[in-house]
């Protein structure tokens, strides 16, 4: 005769899922609290509303999961999860965030991170995700893995707005304010080559006068400031 004790499918009480919730967002932690408690196999050990606060929970409690928002104040989320995969490496991280930036997922990954899921994923996915993780699994929202497939398709292509080192000198050099002279000058080629250089990037990044310049120089981070015009 079958006995409930036998089925290897049956939930064993000891083996839940131990998580640590961090979010400084009272009202949405207690929704992620109470969506895993009712799960029969996930069991919350610690909430924090800071990164500090949940690597010491992590660290005290070693969890199985540790659920991390980006946005908190305090210790960066990042160097927490560094911190935790460095000395906790039996926890996997998960990011719950609203953040769908290719950075703050490049940084994640970085830090060590199994998951990073956005915060209006549908609770069966979210349970779902986790479990994969669990599992030794990486779990990406659906849009999240998008955009990793059309970053890596347009990779693959020729980037025409990709400027040389030599057309970033030159950028960064008219976008702080010298002439085209004073540029040749500094990098020791002539006015010829400085303007060649200038028509190119230009060209590229479709600017047509002087404060477009600076506002994409800014925007690549090839000047780190405005520059007074």
């Amino acid at each position: 005769m079958f006995s409930p004790k036998s089925d290897p499918f049956r939930f064993d009480g000891s083996k839940k899922i131990r998580c640590v919730l961090a979010d400084d967002h009272t009202l949405l932690r207690d929704g992620v609290r109470r969506l895993l408690e009712e799960a029969p196999d996930f069991s919350v050990v610690g909430e924090a509303a800071d990164a500090s606060e949940a690597l010491k929970l992590v660290i005290e409690h070693r969890p199985d999961i540790v659920l991390l928002d980006i946005s908190m104040p305090g210790m960066s989320s990042f160097e927490a999860a560094r911190l935790i995969e460095e000395h906790c490496s039996g926890t996997r991280i998960v990011f719950l965030t609203m953040h769908e930036d290719q950075e703050y997922l490049t940084q994640a990954l970085r830090s060590g991170a199994s998951g990073y899921l956005l915060k209006d994923t549908p609770a069966p996915h979210l349970l779902h995700a986790l479990r994969n993780v669990h599992r030794g699994e990486r779990s990406l929202s659906p849009r999240i893995l998008r955009q990793l497939q059309e970053a890596d398709s347009g990779r693959r292509r020729p980037d025409r707005t990709t400027l040389t080192p030599r057309e970033r000198e030159v950028m960064k050099l008219l976008a702080e304010g010298q002439t085209v002279r004073q540029a040749a000058g500094q990098l020791g080629v002539s006015t010829k080559t400085v303007e060649a250089h200038k028509f190119n990037l230009m060209r590229k990044l479709d600017i047509h006068n002087k404060a477009q310049l600076v506002t994409v120089a800014i925007r690549k981070k090839i000047v780190s400031a405005p520059i007074p015009m």
